[in-house]
């Protein structure tokens, strides 16, 4: 017995300052990455249970900010987005390889995707729009037609404008051209979000925040969570998280109204965190729903794609033998929510900057290495 209390008090001060050396090393590449002089702030939040880990960090060179503070999200949205579908499937309101056709009006699908002549706009389905399959353009990013501003562009240089999920899809329908027909190829594209949104809203009959706050947000308790400019969150809290594009900031534009189904999600690591660890456990949405959406395709290398949701591999990634994966969505603004299965880690957060989202995929990695040889 004496030998088995002293084995155990040399053990337990060899774990503490195991911990206390990840946290301080993840802290100080943390604080390296926002010495970078385009990086303004950043919140990082790592969480595993499984490991004892707990780590919160958020500073800024210019602006208040908390641990708490709500920030812009952009394409994490779609994990969201794309979780709203799958409950309706599950509530058997619809289904994955149903045509887009049974759920909206011919408004949005005349001339939605029209190549070389021919319309493919009723061969598109909902797993086309989920899974970015579907080959119609982007409206926030691929080039138009008439070589006029794309909408992204159009964010900076008419900050008041508000923009409609119709008129969202009339410019893509008006600016630009498909790619490629329905189920050959892939082309990431907000469109498609916009597209799901409207469906969303089509079959449950509430607006799309509304649809995140009933079943996603008061049932996971994301009180912090809401959608940007169409909603507010459950409780009085802190602004959201100043982000900029270079040295513009961007939080009071109203024309980030075009950031909606793919993008428009404002949250805080708490929240994601929940609602990722929700999403993993079957909480949400059923297991066999949750493998759907899992149905990788290839992406680009490193990176496969489901239903909102997507895979990095970072030895293929990196050319290199590590097994380390993320499965769960990363943002234009450097924003990302990623559980790694190997460490069982979650780790949520943003650096608020749109020119840092590379750096925030490496930030990743590197805090994930270190927990993985600690």
């Amino acid at each position: 017995m004496r030998t088995l209390v002293i084995i155990c008090l040399c053990f337990l001060p060899a774990t503490l300052f195991s911990q206390q050396t990840i946290d301080k090393d993840i802290k100080n590449l943390f604080k390296t990455e926002l010495e970078k002089e385009n990086i303004k702030s950043g919140i990082l939040h790592i969480y595993s249970e499984s490991r004892s880990i707990n780590i919160q960090i958020a500073e800024s060179k210019k602006d208040a900010i908390s641990i708490n503070s709500p920030f812009y999200t952009a394409s994490v949205t779609k994990i969201l987005t794309a979780t709203a579908i799958g409950i309706l499937k599950d509530q058997n309101k619809l289904n994955f390889e149903d045509k887009i056709t049974q759920y909206l009006p011919e408004i949005f699908i005349n001339q939605l995707h029209v190549l070389d002549g021919k319309e493919y706009s009723r061969e598109i389905t909902i797993a086309h729009l989920l899974q970015h399959t579907s080959g119609l353009p982007d409206y926030f990013t691929d080039q138009t037609n008439d070589e006029t501003p794309n909408i992204i562009n159009q964010i900076l240089t008419n900050p008041n404008k508000k923009w409609t999920g119709e008129e969202m899809i009339q410019f893509s329908k008006d600016k630009m051209k498909p790619h490629f027909i329905p189920g050959q190829g892939y082309h990431y594209t907000d469109t498609e979000y916009v597209l799901l949104a409207l469906i969303i809203e089509e079959v449950s009959g509430l607006s799309l925040d509304q649809f995140f706050q009933q079943y996603i947000f008061q049932p996971l308790g994301m009180d912090g969570s809401y959608i940007n400019l169409k909603s507010k969150s459950l409780k009085k809290q802190l602004p959201m998280a100043e982000f900029y594009v270079e040295d513009i900031a961007l939080s009071s534009f109203q024309s980030l109204s075009a950031d909606w189904g793919g993008g428009g999600l404002v949250s805080t690591t708490h929240d994601l965190i929940r609602f990722l660890k929700a999403f993993n456990e079957d909480v949400i949405v059923t297991k066999k729903t949750r493998n759907a959406m899992q149905n990788w395709t290839n992406e680009t290398r490193g990176m496969q794609y489901g239903f909102g949701i997507r895979e990095v591999s970072f030895g293929e990634l990196t050319n290199t033998a590590t097994t380390l994966q993320l499965i769960g969505h990363n943002g234009s603004t450097a924003s990302f929510l990623w559980y790694c299965p190997q460490l069982d880690t979650y780790i949520a957060g943003s650096l608020n900057q749109l020119e840092a989202s590379k750096s925030a995929m490496i930030l990743v990695y590197d805090i994930l290495k270190r927990i993985e040889n600690k």
